[in-house]
C-alpha cells in the first residue's frame, strides 16, 4: 500500500528505544540504561511534538488565523520546531533567543524563514534581566509585556500552553510504556518547560504508581555569570528547585517527579561524549544531563536490574559550534 506522508507533523512521534549497552559495559552499571532518542523526530528534537500540538490547537481554537505571525521566546529547539511548522503551514515565525545559544540554532531557523531577535535588543526583556538576570520565566512575562499591542500575532508561550504536558501525555508516555511493554521502573528527563516530564510522568504513572520519575536541573555554576562570562550552559534546562515560586514554569506538574538531581555542563558533556565513544549515538548537552542522572540511579545497589528509560531531547549535531565534542 502507498504510503507517502503529505506533511512533516506527520513524521513526529514514534521514536525508537536504544539500551546503552556500551555506556553500561563501560561504567559497570548492573540496571539497564535505555535512551528514547527524539533527534528520530523531523527536525531533530521533542520539541517537534510540542510544536505541532500547540499549533494544531491553536488553530482549532481560531487564535492562529491565515497571515498572522507565530512568535515565540526559547532557547532554541521549540524556535527550530516552530519555524519548521510554520514554513509549512504559510505562517510567518519570529523567535526571540538567548544570545549563547549554539549557532546551528540561529542558522536552522533562518533556513526556515524564521525569524531570529535577541533578548538583549528587547527593552522590556532587558529590564527584566537586570532585575532578575537572565530567568526563562521572567524573560517570557517580559515579552508578553513586550508584544501586548501587537496585532496579528500568536504567542505559543510553550511555557505555560497546556498542549505542551499533554502531547507528552498523549503520545512519548503511551510510546515508552508500549516499547518496554510496560517493563520501566525509572524515567529520567531534564526540565525546561516542564512539560516532557510531567505529561509522560503522568502517562507512566497512571499505569503503574510504582514508576520512579527523576527530574534534572543544572548546577548554579553552569550558568553565565560575571565570574564565568565564557560557560557555556545546558541548553533548554532551568533550575525548578531551590528558587523562588516565579521562576518555576506553570507547566511543571512538582509532585510527578520523585526525586531530582543537579547536574553541571562538563558533567553533562562527558555523559553526552561517553555514548558517542561507547554507543554510536550523538546526543545533546540536556540529553547528556540526563544521561548522567540517570548513571547515578543505575548504580544504586537498590536499582540491579531495573529498566531507566532516560529522555534525550536533542542531537548533537546542534552542539558541534561548542567545546563538547571538541578534542
Amino acid at each position: 500500500m502507498e504510503k507517502i506522508n503529505q506533511s512533516i507533523t506527520e513524521l513526529i512521534g514514534r521514536t525508537p528505544l536504544l539500551q546503552l549497552n556500551g555506556y553500561i559495559k563501560e561504567h559497570r552499571l548492573e540496571a539497564d540504561i535505555i535512551g528514547k532518542l527524539e533527534y528520530f523526530n523531523p527536525n531533530q528534537s521533542v520539541k517537534d511534538r510540542i510544536a505541532a500540538a500547540m499549533i494544531d490547537d491553536a488553530e482549532k481554537k481560531g487564535k492562529l488565523k491565515k497571515g498572522d505571525t507565530i512568535i515565540e521566546l526559547t532557547s532554541g529547539n521549540t524556535g527550530i520546531g516552530l519555524a519548521a511548522i510554520a514554513a509549512a503551514k504559510g505562517y510567518p515565525f519570529r523567535v526571540y533567543i538567548q544570545d549563547q545559544v549554539s549557532k546551528e540554532r540561529f542558522q536552522v531557523i533562518h533556513a526556515f524563514g524564521g525569524k531570529t531577535v535577541k533578548l538583549t535588543e528587547v527593552p522590556e526583556i532587558v529590564e527584566s534581566m537586570e532585575k532578575y538576570g537572565a530567568d526563562f520565566i521572567e524573560c517570557v512575562k517580559a515579552l508578553e509585556r513586550a508584544v501586548a499591542d501587537e496585532k496579528n500575532i500568536w504567542f505559543a508561550d510553550q511555557t505555560r500552553n497546556k498542549e505542551n504536558p499533554n502531547i507528552h501525555y498523549k503520545t512519548t508516555g503511551p510510546e515508552i510504556w508500549q516499547d518496554t511493554d510496560g517493563k520501566v521502573d525509572i524515567f529520567v528527563a531534564c526540565v525546561g518547560t516542564g512539560g516532557t516530564i510531567s505529561g509522560t510522568g503522568r502517562y507512566l504513572k497512571e499505569q503503574n504508581p510504582n514508576v520512579k520519575v527523576i527530574a534534572v536541573q543544572p548546577t548554579p555554576e553552569s550558568f553565565v555569570s560575571d565570574e564565568r562570562p565564557d560557560q557555556e550552559e545546558i541548553t533548554g534546562v532551568h533550575p525548578f528547585e531551590n528558587v523562588e515560586e516565579r521562576f518555576i514554569p506553570a507547566n511543571l506538574d512538582r509532585s510527578i517527579y520523585d526525586g531530582w538531581y543537579e547536574v553541571s555542563t562538563e558533567q553533562a558533556y562527558q555523559a553526552a561524549r561517553d555514548a558517542a565513544a561507547h554507543d554510536g549515538i550523538l546526543i545533546g548537552a540536556s540529553s547528556g544531563a540526563a544521561l548522567w542522572a540517570a548513571h547515578q540511579e543505575a548504580a544504586k545497589p537498590e536499582n540491579k536490574g531495573k529498566k531507566i528509560v532516560v529522555l534525550f531531547p536533542d542531537t548533537g549535531l546542534r552542539y558541534l559550534s561548542t567545546h563538547m565534542y571538541k578534542e
